[in-house]
């Protein structure tokens, strides 16, 4: 199908099927996440089960652990196994680019209530949700329900749009109310809302680790092995690519030199400032007049 001739049901197909995936490998991957597993074979049965339901992996399996919010994922023959940590599984699929993603928080670290805080939140959002409903609403229906837990929603994320081969867009899905002005939601809106909570500052910086990359623009570079890392990254479509997905040879000194010369950008892992614990829990969501389709229910 040529994307000329792509219609709208066609689309909304397309992300249907794409939640659909995302969901059944998320309850699949979470059954893996036990004390002693490997967090690089989760990630990899993550990654193989996407594709082996008929989608493409639209981001790295993020395994995020404990006070990280996001955007971590094992590195190339990553030996890390699960401890008793709080375990962020976030997961993205893609059909021809139109996108599920969701995320679960699996808790080996005895901390059920923190767990709770970030999926009723996800839950109270999801229950207000309709055509017309302004993102400050929904922002603090997610901030009264982690404090009422007694908890701190993440203050500096948010939930974020879909689009065509873009896992952030508009609009944006505060997970706090002190907003001035929102976005007012429309009938046939997909995005997702993601709420996190913690119990710490509510605050995430950028840590020293980064493991995911995306093409940010297209420039000539001399170096070989960068110009093969370009040529790879093809095959994503200026999505989130992990380094381990990378095989040139070379390739830690020439991704340098990318980031370097901003064509790739990079994602750091999100963490607590105050090395604090943090939940996470996410959805896709199609609004509709009278309320919303969640596209990542579990089946």
């Amino acid at each position: 199908m040529s994307d000329e001739n792509i219609t709208q049901d066609d689309i909304i197909a397309k992300y249907i099927e794409a939640g659909k995936i995302a969901a059944k490998v998320r309850d699949a991957a979470a059954k893996k996440v036990v004390i002693g597993a490997s967090l690089l074979e989760v990630a990899e049965f993550v990654e193989k089960s996407i594709i082996e339901y008929g989608a493409q992996p639209a981001f790295p399996c993020n395994i995020s652990r404990n006070e990280e919010a996001a955007h971590n994922t094992p590195l190339v023959g990553d030996t890390a196994i699960f401890g008793e940590d709080m375990v962020k599984l976030d997961i993205g699929a893609q059909i021809d680019g139109f996108i599920g993603d969701t995320a679960i928080t699996v808790d080996l670290s005895d901390n059920p209530e923190l767990v709770e805080a970030s999926r009723a939140a996800l839950a109270a959002a999801i229950d207000i949700l309709h055509a017309g409903v302004n993102t400050k609403d929904i922002g603090v229906a997610i901030e009264n329900t982690i404090t009422e837990f007694g908890f701190k929603p993440v203050s500096n994320l948010s939930g974020h749009g879909l689009a065509c081969y873009t896992t952030h867009a508009p609009p944006s899905i505060p997970n706090i109310g002190s907003l001035r002005n929102g976005t007012t939601i429309k009938d046939g809106d997909i995005f997702a809302i993601e709420p996190f909570a913690t119990t710490g500052s509510g605050i995430v910086h950028d840590s020293k680790v980064v493991e995911i990359y995306r093409v940010a623009s297209a420039k000539p570079v001399r170096l070989p092995a960068a110009r093969a890392i370009l040529k790879e990254a093809e095959a994503f479509n200026n999505m989130p690519f992990a380094r381990r997905w990378i095989k040139t040879e070379n390739a830690d000194m020439a991704i340098m030199r990318l980031f370097r010369d901003k064509i790739l950008d990079s994602y750091p892992v999100l963490a607590d400032i105050s090395g604090s614990l943090v939940s996470q829990a996410e959805h896709t969501v199609m609004v509709t007049e009278n309320g919303c389709k969640v596209l990542t229910e579990s089946q």
